[in-house]
């Protein structure tokens, strides 16, 4: 699905130049995230999940090394940058959330290990409200307090339980299911770039004063999140296409959701990481897939 960076940096930049087009919609966001987890659940079949139970060393890995890596180089960024307290608790929230739901296209079209990248991702998404709270508060919490108990209950609303609604929903309806998937991605994509929109829109001001410094950390924090990972790989002896699988599932991230938390917890601004975040790393992601996949396994 290449055209979908390009989406993302379309809805992006109507959020920017026409915000009022999306004003009163920020109240939308985490149910048009609960949209793209519950196509995300449909997707999932039992192979998936017997995925994880064949090879759990090389998924405790990847999960490890996403919720390692991505949390420690936000605080580091945040740290480094000097970044005002709303960036800072930004950009840590966008390192505390579960993998991006487009890592596994950009893994497919990198030629990577798409079964461990599925794997990885569905983990990370399925533990995300017992990680990212905690994480988040001891990371973010010296710049802003942190509810990390209502935070868990978003997280399950938003997350958890469209996630487990896709999967029922799979196994009760298999047969009309399977007539439908082909546009699931589409209707992902299309929600995702909305997201985007409506979080960009919001904080169109904020971006327009805070641009550079909020675009430096979030290519900061992707790009050595992509080679962090993939390095976690190579030395996790996964071979050339699970290092590509880990590199993209700790270096995408769920920044949907980061930004709804940040709306919801934080505040506008607190979600300009998140916003910026969610155009950058499907760019970045379909760039490094394509320079991968043409250097041959």
């Amino acid at each position: 699905m290449t055209v979908f960076p390009i989406l993302v940096l379309v809805a992006g930049a109507l959020g920017l130049l026409l915000p009022g087009s999306f004003k009163g919609w920020s109240e939308s966001v985490p149910y048009l995230l609960g949209v793209v987890m519950f196509c995300m659940g449909v997707t999932m079949t039992p192979e998936d999940f017997r995925g994880v139970a064949r090879r759990p060393w090389a998924v405790a890995l990847g999960l490890v090394a996403h919720y390692v890596i991505m949390p420690g180089l936000g605080w580091a960024i945040a740290h480094l940058l000097d970044l005002p307290p709303q960036l800072a608790a930004g950009v840590i929230l966008v390192g505390c959330a579960p993998s991006g739901t487009a890592s596994n296209v950009v893994t497919y079209l990198a030629r990577g290990d798409v079964a461990l990248s599925v794997s990885v991702a569905t983990v990370s998404t399925l533990v995300a409200p017992l990680v990212t709270p905690p994480l988040t508060l001891l990371l973010a919490g010296e710049y802003l307090p942190v509810d990390a108990g209502s935070m868990v209950t978003d997280i399950l609303k938003t997350v958890l339980l469209p996630v487990l609604a896709g999967v029922v929903v799979r196994l009760v309806a298999g047969r009309y299911v399977q007539r439908a998937l082909p546009g699931l991605p589409w209707l992902s994509a299309v929600t995702i770039a909305v997201i985007v929109a409506v979080v960009v829109a919001g904080s169109a001001d904020a971006i327009k004063s805070a641009a550079g410094l909020v675009f430096v950390a979030v290519v900061l924090h992707n790009g050595l999140g992509l080679a962090l990972g993939y390095g976690a790989g190579r030395l996790g002896r996964l071979g050339e296409p699970g290092s590509r699988a880990m590199a993209f599932e700790v270096g995408m991230q769920n920044s949907g959701l980061a930004a709804s938390l940040a709306t919801a917890h934080f505040s506008p601004l607190a979600a300009l990481p998140a916003a910026v975040f969610s155009v950058w790393h499907n760019v970045s992601g379909a760039v490094t897939a394509a320079w991968l996949s043409r250097r041959g396994r």
